[in-house]
């Protein structure tokens, strides 16, 4: 299997459900502001779960199968959480172990420090009345240290009501500011460079 000549075509891996929907937003924001007028395509995400991922082998049989059921393949990103693993090691690793299975096309892996909620907690001030929450919402000091960053959404919701990922991700993935969530993430930010690196052209 060799990376495709025409447009970039990234098959993406998710872990849960509101990720299928909320991951495709970032990635078209992120193309369209990180290489306006590119040829690319994010095909609708591949859910596997955390635990097959990490597992021996597991990584690995989910690019291959994520790229191979892509027609075009030019790239695999898979993000999911790093819960209380770390991300600056096992991230690596993982995309190490996917790129050996993919005969040479490019792959990253990316691990949301916490949680995917903890982009959304970087990004807080510009999500001020936005899905429930208040206009005077403010980013906690440390974004990607709460261990429940979907509990410190829904302490913040204004309606009573807990978030749900499915329900509410994908709209705060539209809304967030992506300068923001970058400059107080570091692992978005990881995510950012290496979605840039797999619609370059050159990759």
């Amino acid at each position: 299997m060799s990376p495709s000549t025409g447009p970039r075509r990234i098959a993406t891996i998710v872990e849960g459900h509101g990720g299928v929907e909320a991951v495709p937003v970032l990635l078209w924001r992120l193309a369209a502001e990180l290489a306006p007028g590119a040829w690319v395509d994010f095909p609708s995400p591949h859910r596997i779960g955390r635990d097959s991922l990490v597992k021996p082998g597991g990584i690995e049989a989910a690019v291959d199968q994520a790229a191979r059921r892509t027609a075009g393949v030019s790239g695999v990103l898979a993000l999911f959480d790093a819960d209380d693993d770390c991300p600056a090691s096992l991230g690596p690793e993982l995309t190490a172990r996917g790129e050996s299975a993919l005969s040479g096309i490019p792959c990253a892996v990316v691990l949301a420090k916490r949680e995917f909620e903890a982009w959304f907690l970087a990004s807080a001030s510009s999500l001020r009345g936005r899905q429930g929450l208040p206009d005077d919402l403010e980013p906690p000091a440390a974004p990607e240290e709460p261990r429940d960053c979907k509990g410190w959404i829904s302490e913040h919701r204004t309606d009573g009501r807990p978030y749900k990922p499915k329900i509410h991700q994908p709209g705060l993935a539209a809304a967030m500011n992506l300068a923001e969530a970058r400059a107080h993430s570091p692992s978005f930010d990881k995510f950012c460079r290496d979605v840039a690196a797999l619609i370059s052209p050159e990759s």
